[in-house]
């Protein structure tokens, strides 16, 4: 099955998303979930009024995959992950992780990745309880 990537960015007044691998799909909203129901619309609108212009990934089975940048990320999760849980399980202090959320700085390649990797190693640990 393949993945259709849907990147997730934060502009000043809305969030705004894209098909990385499809083009011509775009959405936006106030907030995360309405960019999501929006690029749905904008499928669903594609596949129903531009069957000959539809991008070959999505005649077939597809996966959506939520991509953000790390400021889109850090400011739509800021009310779960406060700074101080994000630096004790990403290593990162908060002070950095500060400056990531509000766009004074960017975090560099490996940067980015650390704090994928330890958000995915925390999911897998919650997948794995029962309560």
């Amino acid at each position: 099955m393949e993945q259709l990537k849907i990147v997730i960015g934060r502009s000043k007044d809305n969030y705004g998303a894209y098909a990385e691998n499809a083009p011509g799909i775009y959405g936006e909203g106030d907030t995360v979930e309405e960019a999501k129901n929006s690029v749905l619309e904008a499928i669903a609108f594609y596949k129903e009024h531009t069957p000959a212009n539809t991008p070959a990934i999505l005649k077939g089975e597809y996966e959506l995959v939520y991509k953000f940048d790390t400021q889109s990320f850090l400011s739509y999760y800021k009310g779960i992950f406060t700074n101080a849980v994000l630096e004790r399980i990403t290593g990162i202090n908060q002070k950095q992780l500060q400056h990531y959320a509000t766009g004074l700085q960017s975090p560099r390649p490996i940067q980015a990745k650390k704090i994928e990797a330890a958000l995915h190693k925390l999911g897998a640990e919650l997948m794995a309880v029962e309560l």
